[in-house]
C-alpha cells in the first residue's frame, strides 16, 4: 500500500476512537448528571437526526470548493469546540442544545472524509477496508478502556476524559488540509440527478433497512444480555469479540471483494445478518450461540460496509463522491438509525421486550435481502 495513505488510516483511528468514547458512555454521563430516560432518548434522537441533515448541508458547502481540505479541517475544529461545551452544561436543555450543535459537525465530516478516501484510492477502492480497519482498532481500544476510567474518576468525568480524543482527531485532520478536490466525473456520468442513477434508490433502501435492523443492537443489546443472566464481563467480552472480528475482516475484505464481487458479498451479508438477529432474539441464554452471533459481525458490518464503499465508488465517481457519500450517510445511518431506534424502543417497552425488538431487526434485514435479490439494474 502507498505510504501516503497512512494519513487516512490515522484519521480513521482518531475519529472512531472518539466515537468509542461517545457511543458507549454518553448515556452513562447523562444518567450521572441525574437526568432520566427521556433526556437519554433525546440525545440519541439528536444524534441520528443530525446524521440526516448535516451531511448534505456540508456537502453543498464543500462540493465546489477548490480547497476541500480546509473545510474538512474547519469541520473537525468546530467538532472539538462544540464537544467542549459539554464541560459547562448540566441542565437538560443545555445538554440537548450542545448535542445538536456537536452532532451537526461530527456527523458532517465523515462523509466528506469517505469521499476524500475513495478519491485517494482511485482505481483501487477495494483497499478501503485496510484503511477503515484502523477506525475499528481505535474504537476497540477506547471502548474497552473508558469504562474503567469512568469507574475511577466518576461518570461526570466523561467530557474531560473524551476531549483529548477530539483534539487528536483535529491533529490527524491537519494532514489533510491541502487535499485536492476529486477530478471531474466523466462526461457519461455528468447528467441526471443522484436519485436517478441506475440502482441508487434500491441500494439506498437496502442500506437504510440494514441500519434499521441494527437499531435493537445499538440501543438494547447490553440490556438484553443482562436480562438473560450474562455477567458484565461476559457482555463486555461479546462486544470485544464483535469488534475484533470486524478488524480482521476489514483487513481481508479487499481479497474477498476481488474474488467474489461486491454484489454477491452484499447479498451474503444480508442473509447472515437475518440469522444473527434471530439467534439473538431467541437464544440469548446461550453464551456460545451469542459468541457465534457476534462473530458474524465480520459479515454484518465489516464486509457489508466495505462492499458499500466499493459500490459507492462506481455510483458516484469524481466530483459526485462527496454528494454521494452525504446521501448514503444521511439516508442509511440517518433515517435508518432513527427508524431502527424508534422500532427498538417501542418493541422493548412492549410485552415482547428484547425478543420482539431483535425479531423486528431480523424482519427489516430480511426485507432488505428480498429487495436485493429482486434487483434488476444494480451495478457491481
Amino acid at each position: 500500500m502507498d505510504p501516503r495513505l497512512h494519513r487516512f488510516s490515522a484519521f480513521y483511528f482518531c475519529y472512531y476512537a472518539a466515537l468509542g468514547a461517545y457511543t458507549p458512555y454518553i448515556g452513562r454521563w447523562v444518567d450521572g448528571l441525574g437526568h432520566g430516560g427521556y433526556v437519554v432518548g433525546g440525545m440519541l434522537g439528536l444524534w441520528y437526526g443530525t446524521r440526516i441533515f448535516a451531511p448534505p448541508v456540508w456537502a453543498a458547502l464543500t462540493g465546489r470548493s477548490a480547497r476541500p481540505g480546509r473545510w474538512f479541517l474547519a469541520g473537525c475544529l468546530l467538532t472539538l469546540l462544540s464537544f467542549a461545551g459539554f464541560l459547562f452544561t448540566r441542565e437538560a436543555w443545555a445538554v440537548l442544545a450542545v448535542m445538536a450543535v456537536f452532532g451537526l459537525f461530527y456527523n458532517a465530516v465523515m462523509p466528506q472524509f469517505e469521499a476524500m478516501t475513495l478519491t485517494a484510492l482511485g482505481p483501487r477502492p477495494d483497499l478501503y477496508g485496510r484503511l477503515r480497519v484502523w477506525g475499528s482498532i481505535g474504537f476497540l481500544l477506547v471502548a474497552g478502556s473508558y469504562g474503567a476510567l469512568m469507574d475511577r474518576f466518576g461518570a461526570t468525568s466523561f467530557p474531560l476524559l473524551s476531549l483529548p480524543l477530539f483534539l487528536a482527531m483535529l491533529v490527524a485532520a491537519w494532514w489533510h488540509r491541502d487535499d485536492t478536490p476529486p477530478a471531474p466525473a466523466a462526461a457519461a456520468d455528468a447528467g441526471g440527478h443522484l436519485w436517478r442513477r441506475p440502482g441508487v434508490r434500491r441500494f439506498l433502501l437496502v442500506a437504510l433497512l440494514m441500519q434499521a435492523g441494527f437499531g435493537p443492537f445499538y440501543v438494547f443489546y447490553t440490556l438484553h444480555m443482562q436480562a438473560h443472566g450474562h455477567s458484565g464481563a461476559a457482555i463486555g467480552g461479546l462486544w470485544a469479540l464483535g469488534v475484533l472480528i470486524e478488524i480482521l475482516m476489514f483487513w481481508q475484505a479487499p481479497r474477498l471483494i476481488a474474488r467474489f464481487g461486491a454484489g454477491a458479498l452484499l447479498g451474503a451479508c444480508l442473509a447472515v445478518t437475518v440469522l444473527r438477529w434471530l439467534l439473538t432474539a431467541f437464544f440469548a441464554d446461550s453464551l456460545a450461540l451469542m459468541a457465534l452471533a457476534q462473530a458474524s459481525h465480520a459479515l454484518s458490518f465489516a464486509t457489508f460496509y466495505a462492499c458499500c464503499m466499493q459500490l459507492m465508488a462506481g455510483f458516484f465517481p469524481g466530483r459526485r463522491a462527496g454528494a454521494g457519500q452525504s446521501l448514503f450517510f444521511g439516508f442509511s445511518q440517518g433515517f435508518g438509525g432513527v427508524l431502527g431506534a424508534a422500532m427498538a424502543a417501542l418493541a422493548w417497552e412492549s410485552a415482547g421486550g428484547g425478543a420482539l425488538a431483535f425479531t423486528l431487526g431480523a424482519a427489516a434485514t430480511a426485507l432488505a435481502w428480498a429487495i436485493w435479490l429482486a434487483r434488476r439494474q444494480f451495478r457491481t
